[in-house]
């Protein structure tokens, strides 16, 4: 009897590697290409050497900036690796990645521990249903602590973690790893760079220790698998086949969060890091259906892993290079071959996909075709934009998009001669295809052109790109913070249009209500009351002059939170016209925002401060000079961390400010926390 085939996306893994900025993301990343084979020359960050920090811009800094896919093979699995920013500017990068991902490693630094990006990532891998484990890396680093890590899991990501390998010392004493399954010591080897892994029996007084702790991890275990608690029960020493089993169920199903240890600079822990990835972390067979929509009576279906099944790739991230597009694909059902022709079901067009290659950080490899499961670039798709779908004309289907989100600074950017403005535009439009989180807009007072982004740095590595790429160095303004305004009461507001446009009347009243609405609402319009008898090209009119309104308020910034009401539509009888609909209801709509007094919404930043205790009142005195309201404060080893909510616009030049007043040994992240006024 033939022998059934087993299916590759089987011993496929699609893992991402998350954590906060300089927690060691691509350290561990090039260390896991190195073991793996995929590279034979371990490269540094801090040398700007990295494999998957490729851009030049990454190599000067040393952070990450964009997220780089690559893959490998640890025996028979197969592992797409994308290495993510761990900066705040960057977050889209791993929010698009983590929405075509099965699992993740998330690594957090043995001394810093839980850090403000690591709990950001964290919980928008949970929003995705991201099976995880965890490397605490810098185990190597005085001030480290592996319990203090475990106890920061558990009260900040509401985590909890399953430890399998535990550090043998800490700091200046670490020399290895216990396995805590395997009851064993492993070291690695400095002289081949820790690719040999050196296994030996424990000591009598390892013994005891390594006991202790192994026993609380399968408790733990057994808690929260019923099958396995049986067998711990029992009383028999559960074979390693069944625990590995048990552990695999738990963090398949996002209960438990194995977690490794190691120092990924000095070449330990990794492998075993790369064992858990095949043992534990999920294969696209085994999570949950993607959910598509059928775009002709908006149906929904559930998509299996299946080779043979409906093509359906969701565009996750664009890449312009040198004027080329590629686009990065999750293929999610179906086959997708080169050359194909495909339906882009978002933009109503059709593509084709050129070319297929697999990526390795900045290299292409040539592919011919790739299946569910996988992860590829294609190149020959002129239309598609993160986000679309791509499938076959005789059966549309629709993914769900990626989110999005909403840029907080601008700077004012304008060519230095009329030669220069043609190009600028052109490059601009690049960079916008291939980040979401870009926006531009032309300034109508000025002409100049409004670039918007996500922080400081955001818009920086903008205008460097736009040199190094294009040669063009645009006169930029100072960063401003972008608002947003909403209304502190209900009003109401009558307007009338009545105005010959060109040749033709045009006339319209309209009567709107405004009201607030909780902080995060969002917008809405409703028509309150019964519009039966209008025309429906009418209805549509005052419900997109309302629309287009909230784009812009009273204190010329979008309008959010606000309820919209329709309360009167007159002039069937004087002859109303749908533009003269349209434009009463952006009229009243403007007069009820006025009446409703606007107040104007900040971008509000949660800034997390890490300083020495003897400069703590520096830092107090430093928030108290720009507004922000501190939130907590807490110790960690050899610091204290001071938690603030800040507005953004007076933040401009504060890490200069904190560096200068605490002798420059304070750390600072700042992330986006909301559009609000702070109280």
């Amino acid at each position: 009897m033939a022998k059934a085939k087993r299916d590759p996306a089987a011993t496929l893994r699609n893992i991402g590697i998350i954590a906060h900025i300089d927690a060691g993301k691509t350290t561990l990343t090039e260390r896991i290409l190195y073991y793996t084979g995929r590279i034979h020359r371990m490269g540094e960050v801090h040398d700007g050497a990295a494999t998957m920090d490729f851009m030049p811009e990454e190599q000067e800094r040393g952070i990450t900036i964009s997220s780089a896919c690559t893959h490998c093979k640890w025996g028979d699995t197969r592992i797409n690796i994308i290495d993510t920013p761990g900066h705040v500017d960057f977050t889209i990068e791993v929010a698009r990645s983590l929405r075509v991902l099965d699992g993740a490693v998330g690594v957090f630094c043995g001394v810093a521990g839980v850090e403000p990006q690591s709990e950001m990532v964290w919980r928008q891998s949970l929003a995705h249903h991201v099976a995880k484990l965890a490397f605490i890396n810098k185990m190597d680093r005085p001030g480290a602590d592996f319990e203090a890590v475990l106890t920061a899991m558990r009260e900040r990501l509401d985590a909890r973690p399953l430890p399998l390998t535990i550090p043998d010392g800490q700091g200046q004493e670490f020399a290895g790893v216990f396995d805590l399954l395997r009851r064993e010591h492993l070291s690695f080897s400095a002289e081949d760079q820790g690719t040999t892994v050196i296994r030996r029996p424990l000591e009598a007084d390892e013994s005891e220790m390594v006991e202790s702790v192994r026993e609380r991890t399968l408790e733990t275990l057994a808690e929260e698998d019923d099958a396995f608690m049986e067998m711990y029960l029992s009383g028999e020493e559960p074979p390693l086949r069944a625990i590995n089993e048990a552990i695999r169920r738990a963090t398949l199903a996002e209960r438990l969060t194995p977690v490794l240890c190691g120092s990924a600079l000095r070449n330990v822990g990794v492998q075993p890091l790369l064992d858990a990835v095949r043992d534990y972390l999920p294969s696209p067979l085994d999570v949950p259906p993607a959910h598509a929509m059928r775009p002709s009576d908006h149906s929904r279906i559930d998509l299996s892993c299946d080779p043979d099944g409906p093509l359906a790739c969701l565009a996750f991230k664009v890449s312009m290079e040198t004027g080329r597009k590629h686009v990065f694909l999750r293929i999610y059902s179906g086959t997708l071959s080169e050359g194909q022709e495909v339906f882009n079901s978002t933009q109503g067009m059709n593509e084709r996909a050129a070319r297929l290659f697999c990526m390795h950080a900045g290299r292409k490899e040539k592919i011919d075709t790739a299946q569910a499961g996988d992860i590829v670039a294609a190149a020959g798709l002129r239309f598609a934009h993160t986000g679309d779908t791509l499938c076959l004309r005789d059966n549309p289907l629709l993914l769900d998009r990626i989110e999005t989100y909403t840029p907080v600074i601008s700077l004012a950017i304008e060519p230095r001669n009329a030669d220069e403005g043609d190009k600028l535009s052109e490059a601009l439009g690049h960079f916008l295809i291939e980040d979401p989180t870009l926006s531009l807009e032309p300034d109508a007072e000025t002409g100049q052109l409004i670039l918007s982004g996500m922080g400081e740095l955001h818009l920086e590595v903008v205008l460097e790109r736009l040199h190094r790429e294009y040669n063009l160095t645009p006169r930029a303004g100072k960063p401003q913070a972008v608002c947003q305004e909403t209304i502190r009461k209900r009003a109401e507001f009558v307007a009338e249009f009545d105005r010959m446009l060109g040749d033709k009347a045009h006339y319209g009243s309209v009567r709107v209500s405004v009201e607030p609405r909780e902080r995060g609402a969002g917008n809405d319009v409703i028509f309150a009351f019964a519009h039966d008898g209008w025309p429906e090209a009418m209805v549509n009119a005052v419900d997109d002059g309302l629309r287009d309104g909230l784009q812009g308020g009273v204190l010329g910034w979008p309008v959010s939170d606000v309820l919209v009401r329709v309360l009167e539509m007159q002039g069937r009888e004087r002859g109303a016209t749908d533009v003269g609909m349209r434009m009463a209801a952006a009229m009243a709509l403007k007069g009820a925002l006025r009446e409703a007094t606007a107040v104007l919404l900040e971008p509000l930043m949660a800034v997390e401060i890490s300083v020495p205790g003897e400069f703590v009142g520096e830092v107090v005195s430093l928030f108290g000079q720009k507004g922000a309201k501190i939130d907590n404060m807490f110790d960690r080893p050899g610091l204290k961390v001071v938690r603030a909510l800040a507005p953004l616009s007076h933040l401009f030049g504060f890490s200069t400010d904190l560096r200068s007043a605490t002798q420059g040994r304070a750390g600072m992240t700042m992330r986006f926390e909301r559009f609000d006024i702070l109280s």
